[in-house]
């Protein structure tokens, strides 16, 4: 059960998760680093397994750890593990019924929680390509906007064609 825990309101001291519902059963989860945490206790009633401090000690220290939490507007000292950890405890603790649960996992909870950490709020350049007149070239997403490399430009321009005259002007 998490520790309530009385701290200022500073709002690097905690984490706030967002909650996911599958059963009427809450997962808590948060990104830090690019890295999915899960609160255990909340996977463990998933799971229908208690899973408990002492069962994640079967993790690496880097699957596993304690952090302050933001649920119900209370601040609370809960076990957590990496999106490692957690498949690690789907295998540790096999029980058939959970590809159901980890299917939700993968397709799902972290795919969310990915999409929601690369919001524009964050501002980090992303790659992508871009395919245009029968060339490929690379696409940097910066600021809300598409950036293309000066020296792909003439590439793009070659597989322009001048717009066609439709008419005459008198």
């Amino acid at each position: 059960m998490p520790n309530h825990v009385q701290i200022p309101s500073e709002s690097s001291a905690f984490f706030t998760p967002t909650a996911f519902t599958r059963h009427n059963r809450f997962l808590h989860a948060f990104m830090q680093d690019h890295e999915a945490w899960f609160c255990v206790q909340d996977l463990g009633r998933l799971m229908g397994y208690p899973l408990n401090e002492r069962l994640t000690l079967k993790l690496d220290p880097d699957q596993r750890r304690h952090v302050l939490l933001r649920r119900d507007g209370e601040i609370i000292d809960c076990a957590m593990v990496s999106e490692s950890g957690l498949f690690a405890l789907l295998v540790h603790h096999f029980v058939p019924e959970n590809r159901h649960l980890r299917q939700w996992l993968s397709h799902e909870v972290i795919p969310m929680l990915r999409e929601t950490q690369s919001s524009p709020v964050e501002n980090h350049p992303s790659l992508s390509s871009m395919h245009w007149a029968g060339v490929t070239v690379p696409l940097l997403h910066w600021q809300q906007q598409a950036w293309v490399k000066w020296r792909d430009v003439p590439e793009l321009m070659r597989g322009q064609r001048p717009y066609p005259v439709l008419g005459t002007c008198s």
